[in-house]
């Protein structure tokens, strides 16, 4: 009985850090403000086909309609719970989830629970589904909230926002940019929030994206996830726990940090990205050969609660954390070789992005255009995921997790999950290799010189496709070809003009 009770504790201790992905896939993507029909097209069409686990997508409910421009961060300003959003309705949603869940592609929910919209909102009816709301009166009846429901009372700052980052109070209890600050240590409160979270596991989701958890008292967020039901036994074991990761933007400096709230699940590591991006840029002195120690070595939280990523919806854009440090789409040759290197890395849990463009313009460093939102018809619907003749996407969509080397190192990290880091190798400067078992191997050259090494990969003897470069297709290779001996060794030729230097194999692309 005794062993029996401590393995049942130990499940469930586990269980909000586990991804739930199927067995053998690693990561998830985020399909920021995608459709709810562009999302389900995708999870049938590329993303269950080439091994991803999930899809992240924009917040479901329904969000304030700012103005006749629809900015993105529109959808980050809740009126209500109900399933409407320019993604699409609830309908359309059930349909995602379904189709998406179908083919073992799982959604993962940006949960906006910190706060309802801003004090400037205004009153009326101007949410995605025409609800009533009252911001200056503090009044959502679609909810419903009123007055009573808001921390106003518990906030000590003059102007009610928050002022200082270093009085934890504050950070907690007072209005983040204006945002209306929800009173979680209330039941009723954390009971409506729960009530729209269940909604969203019985239509079948398999966890949730905590926005903003760093606004909210860890204990509070603990109460709602205790509320929580089991994952939807239609397409889950009995029993399974919502996975759950946090945002909390924890670059050190101030007193509210990531391992706050291990006890809920994981945390967005928002350090991985900033550290990597300096690191690839070859600033303040780094160099790649200083990873060999990547992770935890690095003053990261430990990997079994890390959700890492080089680029989120906010950062790509000069928000959150990590500054201009952070590699994107923008950067693309640089970008594709911090991805890959996350991806082969078996450090955190891994998350892509999948972006659309916007016309930047900087004015005395900052981007005036950073507010834009997703590309749109001239009725302010969202334009479709248009597919090109060579599978990348049209309609400003990026897509980057379509870019070939993107997209076989998803696979990669697929093939190599569980093996351990090994053989690194590094030239004291920007050249480094690192294997995964003898599953994988990959290689970089970021230095301003040619490379031409022999490196012991672990890997069988035999012919290898670069992924990179190209596919595995018809038992040929489409792009470079790498020969490993009998010994392990092969040599390893890279460019530094070369559009992508760097050069991964793994068994899978093996003729």
């Amino acid at each position: 009985m005794g062993i029996w009770y401590l393995l049942l504790i130990v499940g469930l201790c586990w269980a909000q850090y586990n991804p739930n992905t199927l067995l053998g896939r690693t990561s998830v993507v985020h399909l920021f403000e995608w459709s709810w029909a562009d999302v389900a097209l995708e999870c049938e069409r590329y993303l269950a086909p080439h091994g991803f686990g999930g899809v992240q997508i924009s917040p479901p409910n329904e969000n304030v309609i700012s103005d006749r421009w629809r900015p993105w961060w529109e959808r980050y300003q809740p009126i209500s719970y109900k399933l409407c959003t320019r993604s699409g309705n609830e309908t359309e949603f059930r349909d995602m989830v379904t189709r998406c869940n179908n083919v073992g592609v799982y959604i993962y929910v940006d949960a906006v629970i910190n706060h309802m919209c801003g004090t400037n909102a205004g009153a009326g009816n101007h949410g995605a589904c025409g609800s009533y709301f009252n911001a200056k009166t503090e009044n959502f009846p679609a909810v419903p909230y009123s007055v009573w429901d808001f921390n106003d009372g518990k906030c000590k700052s003059r102007s009610g926002d928050i002022e200082d980052y270093h009085d934890i109070p504050q950070v907690r209890d007072c209005r983040l940019s204006g945002l209306l600050d929800l009173a979680l240590e209330k039941d009723y409160v954390r009971s409506k929030v729960a009530e729209y979270m269940n909604h969203l596991i019985d239509i079948g989701v398999a966890g949730f994206r905590i926005d903003a958890a760093k606004h909210m008292w860890p204990q509070d967020v603990k109460a709602i996830l205790d509320k929580l039901k089991d994952l939807n036994t239609q397409w889950f074991s009995a029993g399974t726990r919502p996975f759950i990761y946090q945002e909390v933007i924890d670059l050190g400096g101030e007193p509210i940090t990531g391992s706050d709230y291990f006890g809920n699940g994981r945390v967005t590591e928002f350090k991985y990205g900033a550290k990597l991006g300096t690191v690839i840029r070859k600033w303040n002195g780094e160099k790649m050969a200083y990873l060999k120690n990547w992770g935890e070595g690095w003053g990261f939280v430990p990997s079994d609660r890390a959700l890492v990523f080089v680029d989120n919806h906010d950062n790509q854009r000069g928000h959150g954390a990590g500054g201009a440090s952070i590699l994107t789409f923008w950067d693309a040759r640089l970008y594709k070789m911090a991805v890959g290197f996350m991806l082969a890395h078996p450090y955190g849990f891994t998350r892509v992005m999948s972006s659309f463009r916007w016309p930047r313009y900087f004015v005395d460093g900052q981007d005036v255009n950073d507010w834009v939102g997703p590309p749109s018809n001239s009725d302010g619907s969202t334009k479709s995921v248009t597919i090109n003749a060579d599978t990348t996407c049209g309609n400003d969509w990026v897509c980057e997790h379509r870019w070939r080397q993107i997209r076989n190192m998803v696979v990669f990290r697929n093939v190599v999950d569980g093996q351990a880091f090994s053989n690194w190798w590094d030239n004291d400067s920007n050249q480094v290799a690192f294997g995964r078992g003898d599953k994988g191997f990959i290689v970089f050259n970021n230095d301003d010189w040619a490379m031409d090494v022999n490196l012991q990969t672990g890997l069988p003897a035999g012919t290898y496709c670069d992924v990179i470069s190209g596919d595995k297709e018809d038992n040929r290779c489409t792009g470079s070809q790498v020969y490993v001996s009998g010994d392990g060794m092969a040599n390893f030729q890279i460019s530094n003009h070369a559009e992508d230097p760097f050069m991964a194999i793994h068994v899978n692309a093996k003729l």
